[in-house]
């Protein structure tokens, strides 16, 4: 049975394996920031612990602000009728009074009990002596944020495990679009998959757009290619577009660029440490597919370290001018396009 060690996706897979395979723990504690893991194993959790029979006298849900610690206890000290087990659920747990007067029950769980803690939008203390019960005696999942460059690679696994593959430049478009939130990711991963012709298993960069509302040609991807191949017009046409779109959020286009120019440096730092490494080596230094390699040798020559340097500062000003700091009257729209023109300029 997992614990918690190890990152978030390798526990997620290791539970989910065992709750399939109807092996339950006594106690979980689902915690942390993402919250897509946590809905996920709960979801699991309340379709294999218990059948529709069953359920009527032995699945309690209770909501972490109208409980305390001692009626979590008691409810879970209970044995089930006319079942194997019972499921005692505890949603919003961060919010429940007096937790840890759970920490007798859980120092010595029933068989019979499977008792699912769900702490939503953050983690339980470390250091707390119920947290250190529940790792010795149950399975702790701790659902970490996906950091953006590792997006497209998440982006591939969830459709590997649904049985279809998904092409480089599709997956950088979805994650895009939907940004860190997985559970968004996952709702439009299953409205592509729904689409596909019947006997079709590859997404490619056109099911995007179709079903998402979304245009390569127009996206901050292709932008931070245009900037890459230092293609003037190009940028200037998609930097127009995307300013003067109606949900352009300019926060989010700059930090895209900080984080396209902060990959090059990375990607310039290992090839004068390193100038044989391998392509596997050079992607993951900087977490993209392989596939963009050839955008990041040309990036590295259009922007070489002393202008890739500079780049970022120019980036940073804009960042504090995306957020109120000193934008005069400038819409964000003409922002970017103050942007762009600086970092053609570099």
């Amino acid at each position: 049975m997992a614990k918690g060690t190890g990152n978030t996706e390798n526990v997620f897979n290791s539970v989910s394996s065992d709750i399939r395979a109807g092996h339950f723990a006594p106690v979980y504690l689902l915690m942390g920031e993402e919250q897509y893991y946590i809905d996920k194993i709960y979801g699991m959790l309340m379709d294999n612990v218990l059948t529709e029979t069953e359920e009527d006298f032995n699945l309690t849900v209770f909501y972490g602000a109208d409980v305390t610690g001692a009626d979590i206890a008691n409810a879970a000290s209970r044995y089930p009728m006319m079942a194997e087990r019972q499921l005692v659920a505890v949603r919003e747990a961060q919010s429940v009074k007096k937790l840890d007067d759970l920490l007798s029950y859980v120092a010595s769980p029933l068989d019979t009990t499977v008792l699912v803690l769900c702490y939503m939008g953050k983690s339980m203390d470390k250091r707390t002596s119920l947290y250190k019960e529940i790792l010795k005696k149950g399975v702790v999942l701790e659902s970490q944020p996906v950091r953006e460059y590792e997006l497209p690679r998440w982006i591939s696994s969830y459709f590997s495990s649904e049985g279809f593959s998904i092409q480089p430049p599709a997956a950088a478009l979805l994650a895009e679009y939907s940004g860190a939130e997985l559970s968004k990711i996952a709702v439009e991963g299953d409205k592509i998959i729904k689409s596909l012709e019947e006997g079709r298993k590859e997404i490619r960069v056109e099911d995007i757009e179709q079903n998402v509302g979304i245009t390569r040609q127009f996206s901050v991807f292709e932008l931070t290619k245009a900037l890459s191949y230092r293609d003037s017009a190009k940028a200037f046409h998609i930097a127009a577009y995307l300013g003067n779109s109606p949900n352009f959020a300019l926060p989010a286009a700059v930090n895209a660029l900080f984080l396209h120019f902060y990959r090059i440096l990375k990607y310039e730092a290992l090839l004068k440490r390193n100038p044989q490494a391998s392509a596997q080596d050079r992607a993951r230094e900087i977490g993209i597919n392989p596939y963009f390699l050839q955008e990041y040798d040309i990036a590295a020559k259009s922007f070489p370290v002393r202008k890739c340097m500079a780049a970022i500062a120019e980036i940073e000003e804009y960042d504090y001018k995306s957020k109120g700091g000193d934008a005069g009257e400038a819409s964000s729209g003409e922002l970017l396009m103050e942007l762009v023109s600086r970092l053609l300029a570099i």
